[in-house]
């Protein structure tokens, strides 16, 4: 599960990894992350005609690197 999360949230991985936290810990701060990251990726989002049109589970807090890295896969479509 770890690896496949960090597929995903490498950068999210390696941060938590090298502030010390455990894979347990990093797992549990990241899975749903990677998950809302990845249907992001994978253009599941990309043509919805409004915020309301997005399941509820599509949204997740993360930061502004993350959100840019969504943002480029975007304009890269």
């Amino acid at each position: 599960h770890c690896l496949a999360v960090r597929a995903v949230c490498q950068r999210e991985i390696d941060c938590d990894r090298g502030n010390g936290y455990s894979w347990k810990i990093t797992l549990l701060r990241n899975y749903w992350k990677s998950k809302v990251k990845q249907e992001w990726f994978s253009g599941k989002y990309s043509k919805i005609p409004s915020q309301f049109s997005l399941p509820e589970k599509s949204m997740y807090p993360m930061d502004v690197d993350t959100w840019g890295e969504i943002m480029e896969a975007e304009l890269e479509r």
